[in-house]
């Protein structure tokens, strides 16, 4: 009931202050970015002018920056999430990050150890579950698990061959 009656009272503007110390607060939890940011601070009630100045002079203090968000974002979702790089990109691109951070951050969270070998990997682990619950299904199982994870279809068509021998067709 109180939720209800929070939402039917109206939303007190936020003044800069207020909006430059709920950006602070965010930030000091986890890294947003720019687009992000200032989403949350309009949801807020930062009205859209303040918005801009808020964010704007957390960029040129170094605590919104969409490049380093977006290495971030794309190097602990590839390594812990065993992500591909066409999911990745499109996250990334939700976020409002630009194609050219985006790519860049790609390249770099792939560049220690290559897409293929990640989704080699992910194969690997996926395998035995596919094989155990119908073997003779395992292939394209594992070849939709790979697409749904963001891995782009030449790089799945490699690791099944690697793995299974087995050519697929999409």
């Amino acid at each position: 009931m109180a939720a209800l009656r929070d939402r039917s009272r109206p939303r007190r503007s936020l003044d800069a202050r207020a909006a430059k110390r709920v950006a602070y607060d965010l930030l000091s939890r986890k890294p947003w970015s720019r687009r992000e940011l200032a989403a949350r601070l309009r949801r807020r009630g930062a009205p859209p002018e303040v918005v801009e100045d808020v964010v704007a002079a957390l960029e040129v203090q170094g605590y919104v920056d969409d490049a380093a968000f977006a290495r971030q974002w794309a190097d602990g979702r590839a390594s812990r999430r065993h992500l591909g790089s066409l999911r990745l990109r499109d996250e990334l691109l939700r976020k409002g990050v630009s194609r050219r951070h985006a790519d860049a951050a790609l390249r770099q969270a792939f560049a220690e150890t290559g897409e293929e070998e990640r989704a080699l990997e992910v194969a690997r682990r996926r395998l035995p579950a596919l094989r155990r619950q119908n073997a003779d299904r395992a292939a394209p199982k594992l070849r939709d698990h790979l697409l749904r994870r963001g891995y782009p279809p030449d790089v799945v068509r490699r690791v099944l061959h690697r793995l299974l021998r087995v050519d697929t067709e999409e």
